[in-house]
């Protein structure tokens, strides 16, 4: 099976994420971007973004490690929706390690160079279904 595009420049996001360099990061987003940071606190623009990278890096201890699981990529027109595992480990300042798979939802824009841009990063993907249950 031949790998979509989107699954090399999802790994090299994720290497960027685990090293911390947020300047290459933020190439990977487009201007209007949103990051949604946890449920209920979006990130909306580069700035904003970088401030989310530099904030959850250092809730983990700088130890975050983002891997990908499974990945399905669904296209229409200049637009594409990927549902994929993320893999988070982290080791606490307790020194133990933990390891959390996330099903996140993910919109990229292809560009007219045929580039690809994340405009909506939701890790949590339809768990936030969970968190807004409506009475």
């Amino acid at each position: 099976m031949i790998s979509h595009p989107l699954n090399q420049i999802i790994e090299a996001a994720d290497r960027a994420i685990t090293a911390e360099d947020f300047d290459t990061l933020l190439d990977f987003y487009a201007d209007d971007a949103t990051l949604l940071v946890k449920p209920g606190l979006n990130a909306v623009g580069k700035e904003q973004i970088r401030r989310a990278f530099v904030a959850i890096a250092e809730h983990f201890d700088h130890s975050l490690v983002v891997k990908q699981g499974k990945m399905i990529v669904i296209e229409g027109g200049d637009t594409a929706l990927v549902i994929m595992e993320t893999l988070l480990e982290t080791t606490g300042k307790d020194r133990l390690a933990s390891a959390t798979t996330r099903r996140g939802t993910y919109v990229f824009r292809q560009s007219a160079d045929g580039g690809w841009l994340c405009v909506v990063d939701n890790s949590y993907g339809t768990d936030l279904l969970q968190e807004s249950q409506t009475i």
